[in-house]
């Protein structure tokens, strides 16, 4: 216990300011990423901006790949400009970025400035608004960590990164749930106010308690060129064939893992009845169910997928030491099947229990998967090229991302998609109802056909017997099934069954 507070104590400001802040970070970021995909698909009358499945994907494939591709830059930036200056940069950027999301309503939107006058569509501005506070988000997103590792010591650096950890998923689970108690009405652009004050609270916070830690020494090259030795380092890393492999496959979990977020949202409000909840928290204690529930007595989507947050901050510590007995190969491959078998399960019926127990085990997965990545990342490289690995480790985010959106939109609209299913049902029975237009929106359309629909049918229960929409569960199952196979392989061929630092050691001695 000694040592604990010793070594609580002998962290520095800064270290705590970066904690502080990457709370609020995250709390801005998971109060809208959590409602995103449920907000561009929504029709207007319920607060969203009636966009098409394959639009929403368009937008949550590019932005966040974008987002996890930029920092390649943002970093090198940061070391020749400073942390302070590029924080407080970023934030404003954020800040900008959030409120104009905010402000973005269904159909066309016209600008004028200067007296030239603009007309975007909803989609597309949004989508510049999103990008361009992504770009903010990049900025911050390696210097707050790169802060971390500059405060503390070979002997403080586990605990400090995991006090951060913790901090990272406090925040994810603060956002979700305030956007989800203030947003009962549906009036969503709340969430974008919260999220821009958050990181106004970030401005004040580098403003006034923010030291610049010590950064690599001032070389004389420009910052193109350092930007240039940046893609320099990660190419020499991408030599080594076991990592390119690695990499590759960890593309497939990503993909797997961001459904959670841009598909799962969508699946609950279209499906899941999640009254039965509600009644049971109702009998527990009236007063917390009608707080985090909604009037009509259903529980907020993000209040389930917020499971996840809610189950790493409490059993993160437990599920890593249990791990640590066990090859981080085999823990990842591990980790993996539970997490595809957890997120399966979510998507097999429109029960609510079994959407909710998916989730945590999801969660249980991805406590074992997700934090070794980056210490086997590590483990496989030379001693003298830890940084240059680490360099990497964004790239499976960066594509992951992308192939996670177009999943979430073209793929899930075949599939699964109620708007999409009720056009196909009114086609197929010959109901004559006008088409979905900025006149006619989808929440009429789907009103007209459970309007033609015979006496005691409900469309909800009739489109889920016809077209079977948790067939998208069999997706995200393969992705699953072949992340686990191909790292089987790669532990047999590649490792030969072997830890990473045999292999050095072999490959030494030869």
């Amino acid at each position: 216990m000694g040592n604990f507070s010793s070594s609580i104590r002998s962290y520095p400001k800064t270290f705590w300011t970066a904690n502080v802040m990457e709370l609020f970070e995250r709390w801005a970021w998971y109060g809208i990423y959590s409602t995103l995909a449920v907000f561009l698909t929504n029709s207007a009358e319920d607060g969203g901006l009636s966009l098409s499945q394959s639009e929403k994907g368009m937008i949550l494939a590019l932005v966040p790949a974008f987002l996890y591709f930029l920092p390649i830059i943002t970093g090198a930036l940061a070391d020749k400009i400073g942390y302070k200056k590029m924080l407080a940069v970023a934030y404003v950027i954020m800040a900008i970025g959030y409120a104009v999301m905010g402000m973005v309503e269904p159909g066309n939107t016209a600008v004028t400035l200067a007296g030239w006058s603009v007309t975007f569509q909803a989609a597309h501005l949004f989508m510049y608004a999103f990008l361009f506070m992504a770009v903010g988000a990049a900025i911050f997103k390696p210097i707050v960590s790169a802060t971390i590792a500059k405060t503390t010591t070979s002997k403080t650096a586990s605990l400090g990164f995991g006090i951060f950890y913790m901090i990272v998923n406090v925040g994810g689970f603060i956002g979700p749930t305030v956007t989800a108690i203030l947003t009962k009405d549906n009036n969503f652009g709340k969430m974008f106010w919260i999220s821009a004050a958050s990181i106004l609270v970030n401005l004040v916070l580098v403003t006034l308690f923010f030291k610049e830690p010590d950064r690599n020494e001032k070389t004389s090259f420009g910052i193109l060129a350092t930007i240039g030795d940046s893609f320099r380092n990660i190419f020499r890393a991408l030599l080594d064939v076991r990592l390119v492999v690695l990499l590759f496959i960890f593309i497939f979990f990503w993909t797997l893992f961001n459904q959670l977020y841009v598909s799962l949202p969508n699946f609950i409000v279209h499906w899941v009845d999640t009254e039965p909840l509600y009644s049971g928290l109702e009998s527990i204690s009236q007063s917390f169910a009608a707080f985090i529930g909604t009037a009509d007595r259903k529980i907020p989507f993000q209040m389930l997928t917020n499971v996840n947050a809610l189950s790493i901050i409490f059993l993160q510590i437990v599920i890593s030491t249990f791990v640590m007995r066990f090859r981080a190969i085999n823990t990842m491959t591990s980790g993996i099947l539970v997490c595809a078998l957890g997120l399966t399960l979510a998507f097999l019926t429109n029960n609510v229990t079994f959407v909710v127990l998916g989730i945590f085990i999801f969660s249980l997965g991805e406590m074992a998967s997700s934090p070794k990545f980056t210490e086997y990342i590590g483990s496989l490289a030379p001693q003298d090229k830890k940084a240059l690995y680490m360099g990497t480790s964004f790239l499976p985010h960066f594509i992951g991302n992308f192939l996670a959106g177009y999943i979430a939109g073209d793929i899930y609209q075949r599939l699964s998609d109620k708007v999409q299913l009720s056009v196909r049902y009114a086609q197929e029975q010959g109901m004559n109802i006008p088409p979905i237009s900025d006149t006619f929106t989808q929440k009429q359309f789907m009103e007209a056909v459970q309007q033609r629909l015979p006496d005691g049918q409900e469309l909800t229960q009739v489109l889920w017997e016809t077209y079977h929409p948790d067939r998208f569960m069999y997706v995200l199952a393969g992705l699953g099934a072949f992340t686990v196979i191909s790292l089987v392989l790669y532990d047999k061929f590649m490792l030969k069954g072997k830890n990473p630092e045999q292999v050095h050691k072999a490959r030494q001695e030869a």
